[in-house]
């Protein structure tokens, strides 16, 4: 359920907007490829360890400080202060129920915290904003955020409507993270 205090309608509207889509990724779960594809992405966005992997492979590039790694963490850590630790402490939106007939494809780490909005969506939008600036690979980092954003939902930990805020939060935070420490 979305948080009380969001008006009647809106509230529908997104109750509905999360059924619709989460009716659409069930047609998907199920499919070994899919599965393996989603759960990774969803593992591999845990901790941002996906973000610092690249940020890591992108500062090792010609051209490119090593100081911009350390640039990418330090606005991923500030990220996950503002979302994991302010803004879902603002909210205590339930996670998706599974269904307890059907087991998991993988093991899965599942959070404690609120559902709303996805820290995975927010941290994948935020990371993808800043590795974009001035680079050709702009596309894929933001087709890698989509993907680990994708399977909150996929693998039911959060709701698509937490998914959207998250990626919101990402891409301003992100645009506010270029602005106030340029790249070096």
């Amino acid at each position: 359920m979305p948080p009380p205090s969001l008006p009647p309608g809106l509230k529908e509207a997104i109750v509905a907007f999360d059924d619709a889509v989460d009716r659409r990724l069930a047609r998907l779960r199920g499919r070994p490829v899919v599965d393996k594809v989603m759960y990774g992405a969803s593992e591999l966005g845990d901790w941002s360890f996906i973000w610092h992997l690249i940020g890591v492979a992108q500062a090792l590039r010609p051209g490119r400080s090593p100081m911009s790694a350390v640039r990418l963490s330090v606005i991923l850590g500030i990220e996950s202060a503002i979302v994991n630790g302010g803004i879902k402490s603002l909210f205590r939106r339930t996670r998706p129920a599974w269904e307890a007939a059907h087991a998991r494809p993988f093991r899965l780490r599942t959070p404690r915290s609120s559902s709303f909005p996805s820290g995975h969506a927010s941290s994948a939008f935020t990371a993808a904003t800043v590795l974009a600036e001035d680079d050709p690979l702009a596309p894929l980092y933001y087709a890698v955020a989509l993907v680990v954003a994708a399977s909150r939902p996929y693998v039911k930990v959060h709701h698509a409507s937490d998914v959207v805020a998250g990626a919101a939060v990402g891409l301003a935070l992100g645009a506010a993270a270029k602005r106030l420490w340029p790249r070096p």
